[in-house]
């Protein structure tokens, strides 16, 4: 029900106006009312009616000042200006401000009540597009969320000019311009005592997030299943530095709160250009490289200390052979990215100290360890053979100086590493199939949305989304929006029906919504296409 607000000095009129017209019997609540101005305004603002009736000469403050005050604050308001004065200079103020309807007193309830009615036929409308476009925009969130990364992927690689990056920014409404840049690299996930735990808490942990970023001036970007990344950025290096330490401050404390959830950031080096960022990248890599070494849950900066390697020449003797800790190769092998390998590998050697690899001995243990481990994860976790595995035993010739073993590392965790992705993915394209058969049969239902798929399969929605994309290319938003505009299309050639029946079969029960979505998907209204229409520029 719309309120209605009545600005009016007179008390007769006012009072006319008031208790001669059933507001309640034609749709409107009254909601106030008030006899100058200034009062009025006040008021206004709390009750924030949809339309306001205000005569032009009040005291305090006049009708047309009134007016101009209303649309500043709050332009969805309409308003309606009764006047006695038959002056064509109100009246094009009262244009000129955004004035709805300019009436000339005396006026009948009944003629007031039409004007009021064609006003709120127009908020109706302006609050119905208005509602269709933050739809379409909720719908297209997950698509956002995609650019979004592909613009980290920018920044952090170097490959674009800034002319495009600034563009790219504009165009995502990403404030990217300051002086000093940092990056932290993030990831949480389950502690492993149950997909419940992670579906309740990872995910929830992971939503608070962007929250906790933008209080920090720091851009979130969703890094899908790699984790996530904040990017921050002011114009001192004092700035930055307080709003990550503070920052950090706060997500320890937030996590602290989720027994079932585990973290780990590593914090970049303070950048003073875009162009920079990728610098700043690495140092966040190699820190972050420690969630597979480090037990603990906690933030590590990319420096030379923070990253703990010994400025003193290490003696063999003094290498302990035990610090070639399984358990960790085993934990980067189960989460571990391929783009990570070298990273992690750098660290764990490091982990035993400088010269360590120098040894042809140590070289040759740490070689066969490796394998040895790899070998049994293939075999035991992934349910494969060790044949599968790139590298095979490492010949002597391997072990000969540093540079071929360190390369013959790399080369077999990045195998197991592919092995476990492709299994995995193999695993999951038997979810996908069948999320894919669920929206060939319930497409039509409205309600049909991915946290119903993802309750459907038992996956946590961002975890569906992610496995989905990555399956099919494609966003489930976008796989469902077209799936259902197909199928509007081919019932829009072989049917006389009506669009808004077609629109209701395909799972748009709203038929504007419907209408809006095609044109700005096709380019062109349901009824162009069934003449064979050409889409217009109004696609995207």
């Amino acid at each position: 029900m719309l309120k209605v607000f009545l600005a009016e000095d007179e008390f007769v009129v006012r009072e006319g106006i008031k208790n001669n017209i059933d507001w309640a019997g034609h749709g409107y609540e009254f909601c106030g009312e008030a006899g100058d101005g200034e009062l009025a305004y006040s008021m206004i603002q709390k009750l924030k009616p949809d339309i306001v009736i205000t005569d032009i000469k009040m005291p305090f403050m006049d009708g047309l000042a009134l007016s101009r005050m209303i649309k500043a604050e709050f332009p969805s308001i309409e308003i309606i200006l009764l006047t006695g004065y038959e002056d064509f200079e109100y009246a094009k103020e009262a244009i000129r401000i955004g004035v709805s309807s300019y009436l000339s007193k005396p006026i009948s309830g009944e003629n007031l009540i039409k004007e009021i009615d064609g006003v709120a036929d127009k908020i109706i409308e302006k609050n119905r597009e208005r509602e269709i476009r933050n739809r379409y925009l909720e719908d297209m969130k997950e698509r956002n969320e995609i650019d979004k990364r592909e613009f980290f992927e920018d920044l952090i690689t170097g490959r674009r000019e800034l002319p495009y990056i600034l563009k790219r920014a504009k165009d995502l409404k990403i404030e990217i311009t300051a002086l000093k840049y940092n990056i932290i690299l993030f990831k949480i996930w389950s502690n492993g005592r149950g997909s419940d735990e992670y579906s309740k808490s990872v995910v929830k942990a992971g939503e608070a997030l962007p929250g906790i970023a933008d209080r920090y001036s720091a851009i979130f970007f969703d890094l899908d299943m790699a984790g996530a990344a904040l990017l921050f950025k002011a114009d001192t290096n004092e700035v930055i530095e307080t709003n990550i330490k503070i920052c950090i401050s706060e997500m320890k404390e937030f996590f602290s709160g989720f027994p079932h959830v585990r973290y780990f950031g590593g914090v970049g080096q303070i950048v003073e250009r875009i162009s920079d960022l990728p610098i700043s990248f690495r140092w966040a890599g190699r820190a972050f490289a420690h969630t597979y070494i480090s037990a603990d849950d906690d933030f590590l900066e990319g420096t030379e200390e923070g990253l703990r390697v010994d400025k003193e020449d290490v003696i063999l003797s003094e290498i302990d052979p035990r610090h070639i800790d399984r358990r960790l190769i085993r934990e980067f092998l189960r989460r571990g990215e391929e783009s990570e390998t070298e990273l992690f590998l750098d660290e764990f050697i490091k982990g035993m100290g400088k010269n360590a690899i120098k040894s042809t001995m140590l070289r040759q243990y740490i070689a066969m360890d490796v394998y040895f481990c790899v070998s049994e994860f293939v075999e035991s976790e992934l349910g494969l053979s060790r044949d599968d595995i790139s590298g095979k035993l490492p010949a002597a010739e391997l072990l000969a100086d540093e540079e071929r073993t360190y390369g013959y590392l790399v080369d077999i965790l990045r195998s197991a590493v592919m092995l476990r992705k492709e299994n995995t993915q193999g695993r999951y394209a038997d979810v996908v199939n069948e999320v894919i058969s669920y929206i060939d049969e319930h497409y039509s239902d409205e309600e049909l949305s991915l946290n119903t798929l993802a309750a459907h399969v038992n996956f946590s929605p961002n975890h569906l989304s992610a496995v989905f994309r990555q399956q099919t290319g494609n966003t489930f938003i976008k796989y469902l929006t077209d799936y259902r505009l197909d199928k509007a299309k081919e019932l829009l050639l072989a049917t006389s029906k009506k669009s808004n029946e077609i629109g209701a079969m395909v799972g748009y029960k709203d038929p504007h919504y419907f209408s809006y979505l095609f044109k700005k998907t096709l380019g062109m209204t349901t009824t162009q296409y069934r003449q064979g229409g050409i889409a217009t520029e109004d696609a995207e």
